[in-house]
Parts: C-alpha cells; structure tokens; sequence
C-alpha cells in the first residue's frame, strides 16, 4: 500500500512532550500517531489512552516515607488488639 505525507501543526514544546512521551513507550512520533489513527478507524471514535504512571508529589511523598517506616502502623493479630491500641492514651 504506497504512504503518503502528513503535516501536522503543533506547539514545539507541546511536541518534545510527545516526542519523550512515545519515546518512554518505545515508539517514536509518526509510529504514535499511525497507531492513533488506524484504532480511530479501526473502532470509529477516539481510541485509546496511552500514559505514563507518575505519581504527584503527595503520592511521592507517601511513598517515601513508607519506604522509610514513617507513619506506617504496626500490625496486629486481631481486631480487638487493633481497637485496644486505638483507644489506648499516648
């Protein structure tokens, strides 16, 4: 089947953005968008979503500290031991 060229208008960061985005996906620019495009006539709406799993520095943060003990609770053998340590006084 012959191609042809296809030309696209965008914002130059917006398109570095891309760029590293499809990169991280092990894609590059015009593979993303063919991509795009047959699953778009393939199902005949708008396809799919593609993203990265990065979380926000709330998430980072949480993350963190429960890779480092802090506000982790310890564990408990019942529910009864679990309530009794709630109610205790500190």
């Amino acid at each position: 089947m012959p191609t042809t060229n296809v030309t696209i208008r965008m914002d130059e960061d917006l398109k570095k953005e891309a760029e590293d985005l499809f990169s991280d996906l092990g894609l590059n620019l015009t593979t993303a968008f063919v991509a795009f495009v047959k699953q778009a006539v393939r199902e005949q709406r708008m396809p799919f979503v593609l993203s990265r799993n990065i979380p926000n520095e709330e998430t980072r943060k949480a993350i963190e500290n429960a890779r480092n003990g802090i506000g982790v609770s310890k564990g408990f053998s019942s529910v009864s031991d679990l309530m009794d340590d709630l109610n205790a006084d500190d």
